[in-house]
């Protein structure tokens, strides 16, 4: 399967997801403690995310939080911008996560080349905009308005994840975007329960019909707090386990807070399940990739402990 992004046309193996780094750079991020405040310490994390592996950089502003309010428009563009234009003119690869077509046409112009759209197409005109400049568009189910708490009560949350991804794909075809550059993302824990996204996460493999790369947004969710009682900055475990699960499904791109250790974890996985030779980046004669060095104890500790224990007066 091929993801064309205006004029980069990028191949998808079976179990060799693509990793998309993600960087929030709003204040109230649902799952990220870290504060980006400066052009400098976004540009910093975000060349970080892309040295460890991740071949897509997904920038946010506004979170998915429901407890705080929506950013006036100019405001989500004057902080998004320039670390788009920064990171684009470093040859990145950036993903905008946003629902509203005036961001996604400043993050476009400013050369992002894919709009992670977690509205829905709420608003059906950033399909426009997507369409005309030629970029990738991450179609995501949602049954909730943005930033709003909303529990449809599927009767089954997945026959109505297929229903609308396929009214949303035509959607987005008719208003200009072309198919080989919609990816899909069934969005777990938005509108969703955990019990529903648990369910919609084990049937993930039905959404291969769609023949679209499926989008893997797992890093740090609610249901896996759910199910394991750890605080969002503490999925790390439960994370893997749920991209094993997505990525064994057919989940073609994974968005992920820690992308290290997901590049390791995949690294790993892709190796065990070969048949042919591996490659083995470790250096044969570092020792440190054996064992812990012993910590070396010094003439004064020996003398110290041989010494005899000194007896306070009046004690």
């Amino acid at each position: 399967m091929r993801l064309q992004l205006e004029d980069r046309s990028l191949e998808l193996r079976e179990g060799e997801p693509l990793i998309m780094g993600i960087v929030n750079i709003g204040s109230d991020s649902v799952a990220d403690p870290l504060s980006l405040e400066t052009l400098d310490a976004q540009l910093e994390f975000a060349l970080r995310q892309s040295s460890a592996g991740a071949q897509i950089i997904d920038i946010g502003v506004q979170s998915g939080r429901t407890d705080t309010p929506i950013l006036p428009l100019e405001q989500e563009i004057e902080r998004l911008v320039p670390l788009v234009a920064a990171l684009a003119e470093q040859g990145i690869l950036v993903s905008v996560d946003t629902w509203r077509a005036g961001v996604a046409a400043a993050a476009i112009e400013a050369g992002a080349v894919l709009i992670n759209d977690v509205g829905g197409l709420a608003d059906e005109s950033l399909a426009d905009v997507v369409g005309a400049a030629g970029a990738g568009l991450v179609v995501m189910h949602t049954r909730a308005a943005p930033k709003q708490e909303h529990f449809p009560r599927y009767e089954d949350a997945m026959t109505d994840i297929l229903a609308f991804l396929e009214e949303r794909i035509a959607l987005a075809v008719s208003r200009g975007v072309a198919r080989d550059r919609i990816v899909i993302d069934p969005g777990l824990d938005f509108a969703k329960t955990p019990r529903e996204s648990i369910e919609v996460l084990r049937r993930l493999g039905e959404l291969r019909q769609f023949d679209r790369p499926i989008l893997l947004a797992v890093s740090r969710k609610y249901f896996i707090g759910m199910l394991t009682g750890a605080a969002p900055d503490e999925r790390l475990a439960g994370t893997l386990a749920a991209v094993e699960f997505g990525v064994s499904a057919g989940a073609h791109i994974v968005r992920v807070h820690d992308v290290a250790q997901v590049v390791e974890f995949l690294r790993v996985r892709r190796a065990l399940q070969s048949d042919g030779a591996v490659r083995l980046d470790g250096d044969p004669d570092d020792e440190t990739l054996k064992w812990i060095a012993p910590k070396p104890h010094s003439a004064s500790k020996r003398a110290a402990s041989s010494a005899p224990p000194v007896v306070s007066p009046g004690l």
